[in-house]
């Protein structure tokens, strides 16, 4: 599927993979999440973007969330969270 421009806004839609890597200062990561945290609680659908690109994403039940803490050597923490795709789909009818 080819993506679709608006404004020189490339929309990141099904069927193509895609995959962006920050580096933040702790602050401005916060910010990231309080907003991702905001619509998750708000609405069912959720949209990230940059100035060069948007992906709306509208998912389902239930999210994921692993919290990973690797104490040895260097701590670390990662915290992932897992977003389903939501469906459309209808069951069939039973007659």
């Amino acid at each position: 599927m080819t993506p679709e421009t608006d404004d020189d806004r490339t929309t990141i839609r099904t069927g193509r993979k895609f995959e962006q890597e920050y580096r933040l200062d702790a602050a401005e990561a916060g910010t990231f999440l309080i907003n991702l945290g905001e619509q998750l609680r708000d609405d069912d659908e959720l949209t990230i973007s940059t100035d060069e690109w948007e992906l709306p994403f509208a998912f389902g039940e239930p999210v994921e969330l692993e919290i990973d803490f690797d104490g040895v050597g260097e701590p670390e923490l990662e915290i992932e969270l897992e977003l389903p795709g939501r469906t459309d789909e209808k069951a069939p009818d039973v007659e």
